[in-house]
Formats: C-alpha cells, structure tokens, sequence
C-alpha cells in the first residue's frame, strides 16, 4: 500500500509543480463544462418537459452524470491514455514490477483537472436537489448516492473496457468513446428519451440506464419501495466483463517492440 501512496503523492507533486497551468486547466475543465449546462436551460426556454421530465428533474440526472464520470475518468485516466502506453513500450516496464497491474496504470495517471469538472458537477446537483420537488427521506438520498458512487465505478469500468482492445490493436478504436464521453453527452436528458431500443441496450448491455433512468424513478416516485434503492448496484456486475476482457488482453499481449 504504501508503494501506492508514494505513486499517488509523486504524481500530485508532479502535476503541483506547474500549479497555473493545472488551476487553467480545472477553470478550463469547469468553464467548458457549462456548455452543457446552458444548453439544456435554452431548450427548456422553449419546451416544459423532455420525454415528460422536468428541467429541474433533467437538471438533478445531468449533475448525477456529470459528477459520475468526472470520478470514474480522473481515477481512470490512465486507462483512457494506456493505448499509448502499449505503443511506447511502458506496459512492458509495468509488467516486470510484482504489483497490480491495474493499479500501476491507474495511479500515475490520476487527473487532477477533473476537479473542474467535479465541481462544476456539484454545483448543478446543489440547485438541482431543492428544484427537483422530490421529498428527501433516507431512502432517497441513499439512492441519489448510490447513483453517483455506482456510476463513477460503471465509468471507470467503461475505461477499462476501451483500454482493454489496446493489447489486440496496439491503437486508440475512438469509435469506443461513445461509451465513454458519449454516454456522459446523451446522459444529460433520462436515456428514455432516445426510444425503447437505446433503454434496452443501457440496461441489459451497457448498463448505464441503472445508474440514471431506473434510479431517477425511483426518486421521483413518492410510492416507490424502500429496495429499489439498490438498482444502481446492480450495474456492478459490469466489472466482470470488463475485468476478464482486460485479463484476455494481458495473457495475449505481445509487446509493441518500442
């Protein structure tokens, strides 16, 4: 652990060393961010509901993506970067030390800038939460950060999904962002409203519909059961895959010869 630590800490110092450049970077990452945001105020300047949701309840699921994703990307920055890695030769460097591989890649390449992001995310939830109208009992909060915790694992995973056709290509497939920054775009209104099809594909395939349509129900719904609170967990299973995708890869791995 404590090798890990010291990882973390030579990777903050490192980005720390530059500390304009990084504040640009997080003001870069928050200002950026709210493109987002005001796109969806001047829809709704002309509409009242999308899909049949609110501004205030499209408001409170773009905050849970937002907040979501910067997570799971800052954490796993390395992973978005590890075709690179493959192509330059450091996974082989990686692959002589006795520790966790993951990790190794992992760490070094926490993103600092996506405090921006993280921020940005948090202000939106903080007008959204007394906007939404919903009553916050236990149960709801409890399941609103469920949400948010689940969906940063559901987004790190993602990562790991996209990184793990590095050891079959040896390149970047930019077509896999669409799991990745796509999801955080389209997730910015309830996934119903791009028809039956798309909502069964994020659940049963990509399960990101459980860490927002399905949980975003259940906040709305004064009726709901106290359980189903517990639907975003169910999107952890998407570990399993991800993770024996990514041991495929290491056990064919071939070096790139760099």
């Amino acid at each position: 652990m404590k090798f890990y630590i010291r990882l973390f800490g030579l990777n903050l110092k490192s980005q720390m060393r530059y500390k304009f450049s990084l504040f640009l970077s997080c003001l870069g990452q928050f200002i950026t961010a709210f493109t987002s945001f005001f796109s969806i105020k001047f829809i709704f300047m002309q509409i009242d509901a999308v899909g049949g949701f609110t501004y205030e309840q499209v408001l409170l699921c773009f905050s849970v993506m937002t907040l979501s994703f910067s997570i799971g990307e800052a954490v796993g920055g390395g992973l978005a970067n590890f075709p690179r890695m493959v192509n330059i030769g450091e996974f082989d460097r990686i692959l002589t030390r006795p520790r966790n591989l993951i990790l190794q890649v992992m760490i070094p390449y926490f993103d600092f800038t996506r405090i921006g992001l993280l921020v940005q995310g948090a202000i939106v939830l903080g007008l959204a939460i007394p906007l939404s109208g919903i009553t916050w009992k236990a149960d709801k909060i409890a399941g609103l950060v469920l949400m948010i915790i689940c969906g940063a694992i559901l987004f790190f995973c993602l990562f790991m999904f996209q990184a793990s056709f590095a050891f079959f290509t040896m390149n970047s497939l930019d077509f896999l962002n669409i799991f990745t920054y796509g999801a955080r775009q389209f997730g910015r209104y309830p996934f119903s409203v791009y028809g039956k099809k798309i909502l069964y594909l994020l659940t049963f395939c990509i399960p990101l519909a459980l860490i927002q349509y399905y949980p975003l129900q259940f906040l709305m719904d004064e009726t709901a059961h106290p359980a189903r609170m517990f639907l975003p967990c169910f999107s952890l299973l998407f570990i399993l895959p991800c993770r024996a995708l990514f041991e495929l890869g290491i056990r064919k791995y071939k070096s790139a010869g760099s």
